[in-house]
């Protein structure tokens, strides 16, 4: 190893010109203050999946129909988009969904506009009943960051939801940052024409005419211009309706036999101004309620958008616009998550701040040295700072847990620069020469700590996928953090160093004089052992290979997961109930479990939706299916984890009885990450075309996975069977009555939920009108044969005539792979099943599972995560320790030196699997992420105390006496650099807190790995060294 220079360099320019330092440290201060009150605060980084997905809506249509009607047309055209990977396609009633998904990096707003051209192709193809297609990106900022729930004493259901859609809601949207707003539940407005079809068989008219009037008589059409002497006019057509009863007077034909007389809707029917008919019952803690869900703009921040809402909703309060018989509830919002995991973020940063500054004055018992040290922290924060507003990024978990993690690295350098100051004053030296020559000393020992560091994190930047996305963020404010820090050790610590050099070195009292008399012990037994150790130093590393080789063997049967997930509170409880359950009898299922509910002192609130979902934009309506969407209260608040919550609400539900009911609970993942289509941990797909073949091989794996102690919630797409009509059309016989399929399909919907045929505009507000049969009319499948389909010379045409009707279990949900049907098994773990054991033992259940010619089985993504994950963690950890070895060889121009400070990297693995052992943490992507910074930072002490030895030889000292003297002097530096960085992450490690599930795991592998890097660094170091450069010590 090469003598470094020391002839001046940064620190003592620094030394020199102190008036400057200052004054570029307060540049510092004013813009990091500036830069900080601009960064924009958000949970996550922003992450936009490369997926695109299709939703069309169809109310009513059975997902069969869905699927071979819409389904495929879709997936035919969206197929051919431009590198798309996979396609994946959901079929339910009344709704179809196809998600596209793309290669990570992909410029999704490009995916986007191919697709849109696809589905403008598959258009053609399409039904004309369907509601307008919406495609968007699979954006996670599209999430509700807040969700009211409106109330009303003195409004009914109609006219509560007519003000939240027309009024309430619009108080919102012209507030920055917010992007839309969607309203779910209540009764909405609807004009019905209720028929009688016995009176318009009798008159020889169909339901085809009613639709025919309206489409003719209620229109708006342009009629050209008109040219005046002095001015030009444009003119149009109106026969719009003006109110519910001008569609009475419509109409239907002119009789000749009856002197020319007109057949208006009012002798065949009587209009109605009243309401959709109720198919979803929404409410909040028990109440009736209509919910408002509020989505921001992608780049908007959550916090500053939420607190916009909830001061205009303050306002609208205030000033007496919202009436007094309406309330207004928050369900749900996302700031306050945010604001606890941020502000348990910010306290991990300040509290190992703080811990490592007492460390610091333990060891130096001087309290302007300590500052001097302290000092760092904040200024290499506020650089960090800086440089996240000069790269747009945000204020996240993932950012300040850099700054977490990163904030007892922080002081390293500055330690070691100071404790090296502090020691040449020791020894009689003063003056600013003496300063100089200090700094110099250490300065190259220092950059090259932190080149090390550096080479041993960025590699991570070239990772791709949702673990690139989640982290990048948090390496880049990680990394600017530590070339901070080295800046401030190169020039605010020597220059506030050389003026301390000045003064006399206090006298050691109290608590420091007793840290330094243990330190004075632990030095001469730390001498007395490693002097033996020297002449024997084969036995201690042949032990340590041992555990080495132990620790390694861990690691391929740790239990494994791919992210930790994060506690946010929020459960989601889903009630299935048998096909034909009406709506009534799932409601007061509902409210049972709703009733058990309100009675814990865990729950903040529950939102159901009866015989549904609403979520955002999204709605489903089936009255076998319920949701109700739990809040439990911060963490900080409750003793029970969300998952020992539900533990113990299974049970009590459970001891309800509810026959004929199943009763799902789960905690909600992250909202902004998503590792698959859904919030199961295993999922399991059989591909095959035969629906009934398809349910039964779902039935069997359910039954194998069940028999596997740790999965919960176990169950297939295909178990839930709907009880569907199906009229099959005699072709022969309606075409000799002249009667079309389509108008049968409608007349059907006349006589069930009724057939929009138009509309009615009321000011700037728009509803439906419903052509039916009054309520009750058709009960039973003989009145379903007897609704009227046509006239056939003057004689009534009844559906019987024409075809025939048979009952039928169809599946709710179709799923589809890659444009092949699939049936897909699900299951959750419960909270002592790793998911790597779950997976073997889900493949040992269904090894010997037999399936049809043409059908395949295969797992549904988490085994590939997992093993992705794996080997992305091998192989970044393989370039940190060539990077790093890459960089001592080129700071030292040696091979030899730079190979043993290496070797000490692989020992630390031992005490990281120990701390992984007694904190029961299982393997994940931060646990791997851990093991790489720790490669970069453990060679620090090596660093240092090689750095020492090298001095020592070089000024004349043999090897063995090198080493030893080494030791001595660089013992203090190695345990106050090692303990304040241990103890500067321990808020993280310890996991207090929101927000600190994701980073906890990182944390445990770097305080534990640090602290056994200590024995590492002062034992094994120093007997590799002794047999690197031969001879006898």
């Amino acid at each position: 190893m090469r003598r470094r220079f020391r002839t001046g360099g940064l620190a003592a320019w620094s030394i020199r010109r102190p008036v400057a330092v200052l004054m570029l440290a307060l540049a510092v201060v004013v813009l990091g203050v500036f830069s900080l009150e601009r960064l924009a605060i958000e949970l996550l980084p922003h992450i936009i999946y490369p997926e695109v997905r299709v939703r069309i809506l169809d109310p009513g249509v059975p997902a069969s129909i869905m699927e071979d009607q819409v389904t495929r047309q879709l997936e035919e055209q969206l197929a051919i988009t431009e590198n798309a990977i996979a396609i994946q396609s959901e079929s339910r009633l009344g709704r179809s969904s196809v998600d596209l998904s793309f290669p990570y990096g992909t410029d999704i707003d490009l995916a986007l506009r191919d697709a849109s051209t696809r589905l403008d192709r598959a258009k053609r193809f399409l039904p004309d009943s369907i509601e307008p297609a919406i495609i968007y990106k699979r954006d996670p900022s599209q999430i509700p960051i807040m969700e009211l729930a409106v109330s009303s004493t003195g409004r009914d259901s109609k006219a509560l939801r007519d003000w939240v859609d027309y009024q309430f809601s619009n108080w919102f949207l012209n507030l920055p940052g917010v992007a839309s707003t969607e309203v779910g539940g209540g009764d909405v407005r609807e004009i019905q024409i209720l028929v009688d079809q016995e009176s318009l068989a009798g008159l020889g008219l169909t339901f085809e005419d009613i639709r025919n009037a309206l489409a003719k008589e209620n229109v708006e059409f342009p009629g050209g211009r008109i040219l005046l002497s002095e001015r030009e006019l444009s003119t149009r057509t109106t026969g719009r309706i003006t109110s519910p009863e001008e569609i009475n007077a419509l109409p239907l034909r002119v009789d000749a036999e009856e002197n020319e007389s007109v057949i208006r809707i009012r002798d065949v029917g009587r209009v109605i101004d009243t309401h959709e008919d109720e198919r979803l019952r929404v409410r909040l803690n028990g109440q009736p309620a209509i919910k408002l869900s509020i989505q921001k703009q992608p780049s908007a921040n959550t916090v500053a958008v939420v607190d916009a809402v909830r001061t205009r909703l303050a306002w609208l309060q205030q000033q007496h616009t919202i009436p007094d018989d309406i309330r207004v509830a928050v369900v749900a919002d996302q700031s306050i998550y945010i604001r606890h995991a941020l502000r348990n973020a910010s306290l991990a940063v300040i509290s190992g701040a703080v811990l490592a500054m007492l460390v610091v004055y333990l060891f130096l018992g001087d309290v302007w040295r300590t500052l001097i040290i302290g000092l760092s922290i904040p200024l290499a924060i506020l650089v960090t700072f800086i440089i996240m507003a000069l790269s747009e990024l945000t204020l996240n978990i993932m950012t300040l847990g850099g700054l977490a993690v990163g904030v007892g690295m922080l002081v390293d350098n500055t330690i070691v620069m100071l404790e090296n100051m502090t020691r040449h004053q020791q020894l009689g030296e003063s003056g600013d020469e003496a300063s100089i020559n200090a700094a110099s000393e250490i300065t190259s020992a220092i950059t090259a700590s932190t080149t090390t560091n550096l080479a041993a994190i960025l590699p991570f930047l070239f990772i791709g996928g949702l673990v690139g996305l989640l982290f990048n963020e948090l390496i880049v404010t990680l990394s600017a953090a530590i070339l901070a820090s080295l800046l401030v050790a190169l020039t605010v610590v020597p220059a506030l160093g050389a003026r301390s050099s000045q003064q006399a070195l206090p006298t050691l009292r109290g608590l420091p004089a007793r840290v330094n008399r243990w330190l004075d012990w632990l030095r001469e037994r730390y001498i007395h052992r490693i002097g033996k150790l020297l002449d024997h130093p084969w036995l201690p590393l042949l032990l340590m290979l041992a555990l080495l080789i132990g620790a390694a063997g861990y690691l391929g049967t740790a239990k494994q997961i791919f992210l930790p997930g994060m506690d946010e509170g929020r459960v989601i409880i889903s009630v299935r109930g048998d096909s034909g359950i009406q709506l009534d009898d799932m409601d007061r299922v509902v409210k049972k479990i709703e009733r058990l509910l309100l009675q814990s002192p865990e729950l903040e609130s529950v939102f159901t939706t009866a015989g549904g979902f609403i979520f955002g934009r999204s709605e489903f309506q089936s009255s076998n299916f319920s949701g109700l969407y739990v809040q439990l209260v911060p963490a900080s608040q409750r003793t029970l984890s969300s998952q020992a919550w539900i533990h113990r609400m299974q049970k009590r539900i459970q001891d309800l009885q509810l026959v004929g009911y199943r009763v799902r609970m789960h905690v909600q993942g992250i909202r902004r990450v998503r590792l698959g289509r859904g919030d199961d941990d295993i999922s399991i797909r059989i591909q095959g075309d035969d629906l009934e073949v398809l349910a039964r091989l779902g039935d069997e794996v359910v039954d194998r996975m069940k028999k596997i102690p740790g999965l919960r919630n176990v169950q297939h797409n295909y178990e839930d069977l709907r009880e569907e009509l199906v009229v099959e059309v005699d072709r022969e016989r309606a075409a000799d009555l002249g009667i079309r399929p389509d108008a049968m399909a409608r007349a059907l919907q006349v006589g069930l939920d009724g057939l929009v045929v138009s509309d009615f505009i009321d000011g700037d507000r728009k509803y439906n009108i419903r052509l039916r049969l009054p309520r009750r009319s058709v009960s039973t499948i003989d009145e379903a044969a007897n609704l009227l389909v046509g006239v056939h010379h003057d004689s009534p045409v009844r559906l019987r005539d024409v075809a025939t009707m048979r009952l039928d279990l169809t599946p709710t949900n179709i799923k589809r792979d890659n444009q092949r049907r699939i049936v897909e098994i699900s299951a959750s773990l419960g909270k002592a099943l790793p998911l790597n054991q779950a997976l073997d033992e889900v493949e040992a259940q269904l090894a010997d599972l037999q399936l049809p010619p043409g059908y395949s089985r295969y797992e549904g993504g988490a085994r590939e995560r997992l093993q992705k994950g794996q080997s992305t963690g091998y192989l970044l950890l393989g370039l940190a320790l060539f990077l790093v070895f890459v960089v001592l060889a080129v700071q030292y121009e040696s091979l030899r030196n730079p190979f043993i400070i290496l070797l000490s990297i692989p020992f630390t693995l031992i005490g990281v699997v120990a701390g992984l052992l007694a904190t029961q943490t299982a393997l994940s992507m931060p646990v791997w992420l851990g093991l790489i910074m720790l490669a970069g930072i453990v060679v620090n002490n090596a660093i240092v105390l090689l750095e020492q030895i090298e001095i020592e030889r070089e000024q004349g000292s043999a090897l063995r006496e090198a080493i030893l003297r080494g030791g001595r002097i660089r013992l203090r530096p190695i345990l106050m650099t090692t303990l304040t960085t241990a103890v500067g992450m321990s808020p993280l490690a310890l996991g207090l807190g929101e927000g600190s599930e994701m980073l906890q795991p990182l944390a445990i592998v770097m305080v534990w790995g640090l602290l056994f890097s200590l024995l590492v660094s002062l034992l094994l170091v120093p007997l590799i060294y002794r047999l690197a450069h031969g001879g006898k010590a």
